[in-house]
């Protein structure tokens, strides 16, 4: 199946500047200390505590998609004050790098979930997109994007190259990786989901974000090697393709169920003797399917 990628006009966001308040801990200054470690290939792992799991209460409830009206949504001034107080109860949670809470910041949340729904577009909830879709948390959000952030500590707060996000939903995560990354991919299986997010994200003129339709288990080879893969869905396994297609260094961060029928966060590291694999906090994400539909 042929894979398009949008045209979008050139990007008109600002681009992300530094924060102030209180630093996070970078992966060199806390070593990771929590059992379930599980190296791959030989590998022997060691983590940040950013990359702990987060409090139960955190993590419930997510994944991507709904209609928008900007017409009917509050001032400008009200949704930024609420982007600020979101901003703000993301700060005060250990391990989230400051370049992904600013980048939420700016992003308008509101405009990817439907106008009923616009009260509640920066509270600490999943939202119903369509499809059987939700929008994640934003502490999801910033959680996943965060471990990636923290794997390229050294590159002034960027992610070098090329990005995939696998299950595009309504656009949100890949707007906020847009202003995170050089360029990025979102690949989405349902065509209704990919035409909305389409639809939400043309306002935003976001020109180094593709928006493909297809199938995500199977990734996006041409635009790879990545730097990194972020999955809003959970399969059994990582699938391989993604391990192909991710470049030297690079890392995935993706919900994967266990043996015990639990889905947790799995972080992938690939380095030259291997893979090495840590598992983190239990998540509930839709399940990760192949095809389109």
């Amino acid at each position: 199946m042929t894979q398009k990628k949008p045209r979008f006009p050139a990007q008109v966001l600002p681009p992300p500047s530094a924060l102030s308040p209180r630093p996070v801990p970078r992966p060199a200054d806390r070593p990771f200390e929590r059992s379930g470690e599980r190296p791959v290939g030989g590998a022997a792992a060691v983590f940040s505590q950013a990359l702990a799991p987060l409090p139960t209460h955190m993590v419930r409830g997510q994944s991507a998609f709904a209609t928008s009206n900007l017409g009917e949504f509050a001032s400008a001034s009200s949704q930024q004050a609420a982007r600020e107080r979101m901003a703000r109860r993301l700060m005060a949670i250990e391990g989230m790098h400051p370049a992904v809470i600013e980048a939420m910041r700016i992003v308008p949340r509101h405009a990817f979930i439907d106008s009923a729904l616009i009260g509640q577009a920066y509270e600490e909830n999943s939202l119903p997109i369509g499809y059987g879709q939700t929008i994640s948390k934003p502490t999801i959000v910033a959680r996943m994007l965060s471990l990636i952030m923290y794997a390229y500590a050294d590159h002034a707060g960027r992610i070098p190259g090329r990005i995939l996000e696998v299950g595009t939903g309504c656009g949100y995560q890949a707007a906020v990786m847009s202003h995170l990354a050089t360029e990025v991919y979102s690949i989405e299986r349902v065509r209704g989901l990919h035409e909305r997010a389409r639809d939400n994200l043309r306002p935003l003129r976001v020109s180094n974000l593709h928006l493909l339709f297809g199938d995500g288990m199977a990734g996006f080879a041409s635009g790879g090697p990545y730097s990194a893969i972020v999955s809003a869905a959970g399969g059994d396994a990582i699938p391989q393709a993604w391990v192909d297609q991710l470049g030297m260094g690079g890392r995935i961060v993706a919900p994967t169920s266990t043996d015990g029928g639990r889905q947790v966060l799995i972080v992938v590291d690939k380095i030259p003797s291997g893979l090495r694999q840590q598992a983190l906090e239990t998540v509930h994400f839709v399940p990760l399917k192949s095809g389109v539909a």
